[in-house]
């Protein structure tokens, strides 16, 4: 085990403050590790590459990020994200925002801001959002969801990629988890201030009935042979019929 990843998973042992205010929470808890952030989370965050391929934003489209962290999403965006009209980076917690705009400081059309998921809106319309491993931590995520719908441009495209749990009756040909699963991982992960939430894709599959959805189980570091349940969703807005 590196230093690093000691550094980090310290952290994880200490979780999340149960007391203040949402930022001041994520503040506390991951100023300590930021700068190693990225590094321990490479193993254990999957399909943001699978998500990057099937949103493929195109050619001068505006595109937000919602609970966008150290902005280790505008790597996996590679090329694509050159040919963007404009990118801009929102979360809530300044250590993670002061590692963004490290990274962003030679891509001049990204921009980057501290504001809350729930209200933050762009000046115009945009073509793409997505959230990228934060929907589980915004208290609020009904609120995040419909912030995100309501910036979108008709037919424009919703995107996420999650830790969730499934329902205890999932729709048909939808995964189901057994009940240990449904039990021990919102219990795990809302030790730190994540909640995996059966009710995440229902919401999404019914907002969005145009999407695509993959669902599957990673790997959790240093813990050999666990797998966690993790989506891939990406929907579309349904364009306007007026």
């Amino acid at each position: 085990m590196s230093w690093a990843d000691a550094r980090v998973l310290a952290s994880l042992v200490r979780g999340q403050p149960r007391t203040g205010t949402h930022a001041e929470r994520l503040e506390a808890f991951y100023a300590p590790q930021a700068a190693h952030y990225d590094a321990f989370r490479e193993g254990l965050l999957h399909g943001r590459t699978q998500l990057m391929e099937w949103m493929d934003p195109p050619a001068g489209a505006h595109v937000v990020e919602l609970g966008g962290g150290t902005g280790r999403n505008l790597d996996l965006l590679g090329p694509r994200l050159q040919a963007l009209g404009s990118f801009e980076l929102v979360d809530l917690c300044p250590a993670l925002l002061a590692q963004a705009r490290n990274r962003a400081r030679d891509l001049p059309k990204v921009r980057i801001t501290e504001a809350d998921a729930t209200r933050y809106r762009p000046a115009q319309p945009v073509d793409l959002v997505y959230f990228s491993y934060a929907l589980t931590m915004i208290p609020d995520w009904r609120a995040a969801l419909d912030n995100a719908l309501a910036m979108l441009k008709p037919g424009g495209t919703l995107g996420l990629v999650d830790f969730y749990v499934s329902e205890a009756d999932p729709a048909p040909g939808l995964a189901r988890h057994g009940a240990l699963s449904r039990w021990f991982w919102p219990r795990w992960f809302g030790h730190d201030g994540v909640h995996p939430n059966p009710g995440h894709l229902p919401a999404l599959r019914r907002l969005l009935p145009e999407h695509r959805l993959m669902e599957g189980l990673g790997s959790v570091p240093y813990l050999p042979g666990v797998r966690v349940p993790y989506y891939v969703f990406v929907g579309r807005r349904p364009a306007s019929t007026a």
